[in-house]
């Protein structure tokens, strides 16, 4: 495809939140070009959260499994990873094709071109395509979502080996019998544990004093000493200087060791795909790491420009996307608000136990200069983490603003942390005094009955 294209918006990056917003915006009536040179969906379907978690779900179900003689009697647990492969396959990723995607862009109302779109000065957008180049004309703006991609660090004699990423690795058809993990966040712990679960044996090394650095260092040791005893070795605290490859993989830590495995998985974090995609032709610098957008998306410094998801650098999560999306597509169709509150952004880990968290950590409210209450719980002596028996460890952490007497973060770790953490959510967000909290009802029994306990412990 070449020439000249009109539209009133052109969105570059079609991960979830930009497919979002342009089949949102197509159907309100506005003429819009949906740009991406990678699969239409972004990294969450293909490569990232559902693919990943169809692998942890696969994990957990063999976990529970082999916790039968502890709590029913006894069971033969026999994995096979190509059920797995197969349903990524099949039901995840059409075999990584974005056929249906394309079609219900389209079907919106929505104009896709497929290549690398890049900004050419306001309201200007140049695809480089297959067959040439396409220019696209905004008469109303251009939305920015050009998303991220897995970070390689410059580690000696890395770029020279067939390393996976997490792209390579939720395509897997056969698994190694040995791995390193270089990286302890959430997608190498996730991941590290799904694959030990079927029988790898696995080591994570991470860099940083401890796994699972965002979060509060009663979570990190929580899921630490979870990988412990399923065997998983967590080397935190280390870099790597080298890596090599004949056949096996040679990486060589700071501290002079040396680590031996057939397979090699990098996730050192994401990086913004921010270099080349035209910011100095509307005045901003092309080497930032992330674009300052105002509550309504709108990028500051730039006219006719708004920014979603990843590379806003309010959290690279599929949610944070399509919220920011709504955002946008209100300011673009004229609609009066809400705009963007980010006081209560959550997360959730899916480690066994499970990790969710909203708000600030106790350090971040400390270095805010906040007068901040903790209050903890320890989920194996709540009603059901009793009840559950194994598999129960974790913990729920409240942050309290005790000047304001509200929630300003908290954290959830245990077998439902993921879902936990809902609550809390709404808290913060609404900013409910503690009074209030304190005062409700607790099902019993229930995980999150261990909230009511956190509450009364607030010092």
């Amino acid at each position: 495809m070449t020439g000249q294209l009109e539209a009133d918006v052109v969105v570059i990056g079609l991960g979830p939140g930009g497919e979002h917003l342009a089949a949102s915006l197509a159907r309100a009536g506005l003429s819009v070009v949906g740009v991406d040179r990678r699969l239409v969906g972004g990294e969450c379907p293909y490569y990232g959260c559902i693919p990943s978690k169809m692998m942890i779900r696969a994990a957990d179900a063999l976990a529970e499994a082999r916790r039968v003689a502890v709590l029913a009697g006894s069971s033969d647990v026999r994995p096979d990873w190509t059920v797995v492969a197969d349903r990524i396959r099949d039901e995840a990723t059409d075999d990584w094709d974005d056929k249906v995607a394309v079609e219900r862009l389209e079907n919106a109302g929505a104009r896709f071109v497929r290549g690398h779109g890049r900004l050419a000065g306001p309201g200007r957008v140049v695809v480089t395509t297959d067959d040439g180049e396409v220019t696209v004309t905004a008469r109303r703006g251009v939305v920015l979502n050009a998303g991220t991609e897995p970070a390689v660090p410059p580690i000696d004699g890395l770029a020279g080996t067939p390393y996976w990423t997490n792209r390579d690795a939720v395509q897997l058809r056969e698994l190694p019998s040995s791995l390193v993990v270089l990286g302890g966040g959430a997608i190498g712990c996730e991941l590290a544990q799904a694959f030990s679960r079927f029988g790898v044996e696995v080591t994570v090394v991470e860099a940083g004093e401890r796994i699972l650095g965002p979060e509060e260092p009663e979570a990190s040791g929580v899921v630490a000493a979870a990988l412990d005893a399923e065997g998983i070795v967590v080397r935190a605290g280390v870099g790597v200087s080298s890596v090599s490859h004949d056949g096996a993989f040679r990486i060589g830590l700071a501290d002079g060791t040396t680590i031996g495995a057939q397979a090699l998985l990098v996730a050192a974090g994401r990086r913004t795909n921010l270099a080349d995609i035209g910011l100095d032709t509307v005045g901003l610098d092309p080497a930032v790491r992330s674009i300052d957008v105002d509550e309504r998306m709108r990028v500051a410094g730039a006219d006719g420009l708004w920014a979603i998801g990843d590379i806003t650098g309010k959290g690279a999560f599929t949610h944070m996307s399509m919220y920011q999306a709504n955002v946008a597509i209100r300011d673009l169709t004229g609609e009066d608000g809400p705009w963007a509150d980010y006081r209560a952004v959550s997360r959730a880990t899916f480690t066994d136990p499970e990790v969710g968290s909203v708000g600030l950590s106790e350090d971040q409210a400390r270095r805010a200069g906040i007068r901040v209450g903790i209050g903890t719980a320890a989920l194996p002596e709540s009603s059901r983490g009793w009840l559950h028996k194994v598999g129960n460890d974790g913990l729920v952490k409240v942050v309290v603003d005790l000047d304001r007497d509200v929630l300003v973060g908290a954290t959830a770790v245990g077998p439902a942390g993921g879902e936990i953490i809902g609550m809390l959510v709404t808290a913060v967000h609404a900013e409910v005094p503690l009074a209030t909290l304190r005062g409700m009802h607790f099902a019993y029994p229930t995980f999150h009955r261990a909230i009511e306990t956190a509450l009364s412990a607030v010092s």
